[in-house]
């Protein structure tokens, strides 16, 4: 999908979540959604959704504290405030995010065509992406129910936002 083509909501992509307070000054624990949560720790803004669409807010400061990111988020001056903020899920816009080439937003992922790199035979679409610490895993969904790819080199051939994820499979992995 290409930048012209993404609606408002594809602009900003769920990044974590605000799990608890840190402190007395309004500072908020997240538990990132992010590859690392040092991603999610140099953003200089998030969002929040509303009924009105994504409010930014500024990131007054943030580091990570084991695998949780602490932040200080502008409008959150206080206990109460940040209290009230539990459970919120945060966003971040495309634009904040630095990609590598060949990285993706799993957002984009989801819904792509899974097609036999060789034969051209369509598989499925993905329908989740989920990491199990050695790799990603693509979920399947297939004519004959869900079906797991692991996300390396040796099954996924190419990926292609426009066209879809062209794999190279096992025997046994889609029958």
């Amino acid at each position: 999908m290409t930048k012209d083509k993404l609606s408002t909501s594809d602009q900003y992509l769920e990044c974590g979540k605000i799990i608890n307070t840190h402190g007395v000054k309004g500072d908020v624990k997240i538990d990132s959604w992010c590859d690392s949560p040092d991603i999610l720790a140099s953003l200089g803004n998030i969002y929040f959704k509303n009924e009105s669409g994504y409010e930014k807010k500024h990131v007054l400061k943030a580091y990570v504290h084991k695998r949780f990111v602490i932040a200080n988020i502008e409008g959150i001056n206080d206990i109460e405030t940040a209290e009230q903020m539990k459970e919120t899920v945060i966003y971040a816009s495309r634009d904040d995010v630095p990609l590598d080439e060949g990285d993706y937003f799993i957002a984009d992922l989801i819904g792509l065509p899974v097609i036999d790199a060789d034969s051209g035979k369509l598989y499925g679409k993905v329908s989740e992406v989920f990491n199990n610490g050695a790799s990603d895993i693509y979920t399947v969904k297939t004519e004959a129910g869900e079906r797991m790819i692991p996300a390396v080199d040796e099954f996924v051939i190419e990926i292609d936002l426009e066209n879809g994820i062209f794999v190279r499979p096992i025997e046994g992995m889609f029958d």
